[in-house]
């Protein structure tokens, strides 16, 4: 591709992964945009989410499409509806977020620079009734650049 093209994607292109319960679509990806970032669109099923957890390297932004999510951090808890916006900077802030309704949600979510979709690419792929499961998940962790969390992190 050129420096001058454009990239287009049709409304339902990009790959689709399960990940935790839920739908996320590749909507860009780092291959796509030179490793410059990658934007994952994620349906979370009521009561998913992620579990705690932090990427020093990558800015994470959310963008709530439909539903709502309670997102957290070490500093504060908010409840982001639709429209709403949420920025993880660079630096490892430990975050999560939960869908607490009864309703899916969709968020759109970009990061800066490209990898998670790599790590969702490789998560997608582990069978979650292996019982090396939790060593498996902490490997790929590690080598994407995260640290990952216990769920009840923020209660402690």
């Amino acid at each position: 591709m050129r420096p001058d093209s454009a990239i287009t994607i049709d409304p339902q292109a990009g790959e689709i992964l399960a990940i935790a319960g839920g739908s996320y679509r590749i909507v860009l990806s780092g291959e796509q945009t030179g490793g410059a970032f990658a934007t994952i669109e994620m349906t979370v099923p009521p009561k998913g989410g992620p579990n705690p957890h932090a990427h020093a390297a990558i800015q994470e932004s959310f963008y709530v499409l439909e539903g709502e999510v309670v997102f957290k951090t070490e500093t504060q808890s908010y409840t982001a509806t639709k429209g709403a916006s949420i920025t993880i900077p660079q630096g490892g802030a430990v975050h999560c977020f939960k869908n607490e309704s009864d309703a899916p949600a969709r968020l759109l979510c970009t990061v800066v620079p490209a990898g998670l979709d790599a790590f969702f690419r490789e998560a997608a792929q582990l069978v979650p009734t292996a019982p090396d499961m939790k060593e498996r998940v902490q490997e790929l962790a590690t080598k994407y650049g995260q640290e990952l969390f216990p769920p009840d992190y923020f209660n402690q």
